[in-house]
């Protein structure tokens, strides 16, 4: 009968702390493991490679480590054992008969924790063994509940991303279910925003916080920019003709419902609404807005204009005439070109012009990739 073994339905016994004793000396080997035997298991090693060895197997809780080794000192051997992640975490306490400042400066400077000089006082290298490993456990638990807290707050993110795309994916799913506007008319217009937000990002002088984190954000906001539509009567938003006076004022409207719709949105979701939805607020108010100040609701001009809708200007706008509506005719690409170049600086922002002109390969990529069935885009462009 193994009379170590527990009782049945005992507790398990406690494991004790692992301590790694380094010293080229076997006198103080025996010494050390003598002193530490009663609380900790010991391993004990003659020099710093092995030492190396045997903490790389399995990492201990604490290292006693001589400095005045051969081949490697212990001052190399604490600076190896740093640079192993599993093994930099581990409190290295420096077993030397050297005085100098300097000497514990180098031990700090390489990653020691403490210092005990020899001849050593047992109570000593008890009592710094003993600190050392309270402060790992210490250690060891904020470092297990930052975790915790990382990992929950990871679940958080993802939850809310979740929530932000059902938001927009029943927002996009309204919207197209009033409009006559084509799901490739979004998929395109969020493809050109993206495009040249990030020609924009990379401009000398960009905005620094346009990052690549930004535009997808903004680019994933610029399907929405005609939500506010859901708002507008059948017999308006559905009309084949042109509109009277009365019926175009009520679909401007659409730009302040849609923003308004976007805000409530906001405000039910608080911090999980992301930028995307402030985005979203952005370019649905603001992309009929001009460069000039003519544009509406609130005739803003220039960089007063939000970013995000005077991006949102230029995608709509060159969508609008490559693609065939009810009212007009496709344009080609460089009729609708010619008609953007000429509105910089009155309709447009002029340096977003300047971006449209670089990227006119991608733009004709986008719209040869995502066309709508059965526009050919042949039909002969009027004059702009």
């Amino acid at each position: 009968m193994n009379v170590d073994a527990p009782a049945p339905g005992a507790d398990p016994p406690l494991r004790r702390p692992v301590v790694l004793v380094v010293d080229d000396t076997p006198a103080n080997l025996t010494l050390l493991a003598q002193v530490l035997n009663r609380d900790y298991q010991v391993k004990i090693a003659i020099n710093g490679r092995r030492a190396l060895e045997i903490a790389g197997r399995s990492p201990p809780d604490v290292i006693v480590l001589d400095v005045m080794m051969p081949e490697l000192d212990g001052y190399e051997v604490c600076r190896r054992l740093k640079a192993d992640p599993l093994l930099a975490d581990v409190p290295v306490l420096f077993l030397t008969a050297l005085t100098r400042p300097e000497d514990e400066t180098q031990g700090f400077r390489v990653g020691g924790a403490d210092f005990i000089h020899k001849p050593f006082n047992p109570e000593t290298v008890l009592a710094r063994v003993a600190t050392q490993l309270k402060l790992k456990v210490a250690r060891d638990v904020l470092r297990d509940r930052n975790a915790h807290l990382g990992q929950a707050l990871e679940r958080r993110c993802r939850e809310a991303e979740r929530l932000r795309e059902t938001t927009l994916f029943l927002m996009l799913g309204l919207a197209e279910f009033r409009d006559n506007e084509t799901a490739n008319h979004i998929k395109r217009t969020e493809e050109y925003v993206r495009t040249l937000a990030s020609w924009y990002a990379a401009r000398p002088g960009a905005p620094a916080d346009l990052s690549a984190a930004a535009i997808d954000e903004l680019a994933k906001a610029a399907p929405l920019h005609d939500i506010g539509k859901v708002a507008i009567r059948d017999a308006i938003l559905l009309k084949d003709g042109p509109l009277s006076a009365d019926e175009w004022a009520s679909m401007k409207t659409h730009t302040v419902r849609g923003a308004e719709l976007l805000q409530k949105a906001i405000d039910r979701l608080g911090h999980d609404a992301g930028p995307m939805l402030v985005y979203a607020k952005q370019i649905a108010r603001h992309h009929h807005e001009r460069w000039d100040g003519s544009g509406y609701p609130d005739g803003l001009a220039g960089e007063d204009i939000p970013l995000a809708a005077r991006l949102m200007a230029v995608a709509d706008v060159y969508d609008a005439l490559t693609t065939a509506r009810p009212y007009k005719p496709a344009w080609d690409h460089r009729a609708a070109m010619d008609c953007i170049v000429q509105g910089a600086g009155r309709h447009f922002d002029p340096v977003l012009v300047e971006g449209l002109r670089a990227c006119e390969a991608a733009f004709v990529e986008i719209a040869t990739e995502l066309r709508d069935a059965g526009d050919d885009g042949s039909s002969p462009p009027p004059a702009p």
